[in-house]
């Protein structure tokens, strides 16, 4: 079940930043503090896979990276997306040139996978907020009814499922637009 622990005392940021991290996750906005699900089999699965895949398209050619549970603080909140695809370009990087511990900007590529106990709406409003701060696309992935919602910068939202457009491609950031994955494809990765 999502926990939100309205504080007492509102916490800033700063505050919120400074406390020990958890697992799984603490979030930051508005004074809350909002502890992610402990991720399951399918969103495990879905996660890793997905993250594997984007960076066999992205990390040899310098495109970007895909991070699973970065910390991205930014827009006067702290939010752990499961996976943050950043470009080459945005990455964090120490004095020695090693990729940063800490990245204080919104994600290119936001990815959200729905765990059961999950607010579909919660998330939403996450991913929408990563928008409107300058993400370039966000996907909603709900593994329990097996769809993709796709928010771009552009355009409505639009919905992928078994159902409706299993093999229709999804839509990839633009640097990776050759590489074609679909619904069918990554809900395919659940069977073992």
């Amino acid at each position: 079940m999502l926990t939100t622990t309205a504080v007492e005392k509102s916490i800033s940021l700063v505050d919120f930043l400074a406390m020990p991290e958890t697992k799984p996750a603490n979030e930051y906005a508005h004074g809350l503090i909002t502890q992610k699900p402990m991720p399951k089999g399918k969103h495990s699965r879905l996660q890793s896979r997905l993250a594997r895949e984007i960076d066999l398209q992205t990390e040899n050619k310098k495109i970007a990276l895909a991070l699973t549970e970065l910390r991205c603080t930014f827009g006067g909140r702290s939010l752990v997306p499961d996976i943050a695809v950043v470009r080459w370009d945005n990455l964090p990087r120490d004095e020695d040139g090693d990729i940063g511990d800490r990245y204080e900007r919104f994600p290119d590529w936001t990815i959200e996978i729905l765990s059961p106990d999950q607010s579909a709406t919660t998330v939403m409003e996450k991913i929408i907020f990563c928008m409107e701060q300058g993400t370039e696309l966000g996907w909603l992935i709900d593994p329990q009814v097996k769809s993709i919602s796709i928010f771009q910068q552009t355009s409505f939202p639009k919905v992928y499922s078994l159902e409706r457009n299993a093999t229709e491609p999804l839509t990839l950031i633009a640097e990776i637009e050759d590489w074609q994955l679909s619904v069918t494809e990554i809900f395919d990765w659940l069977k073992v």
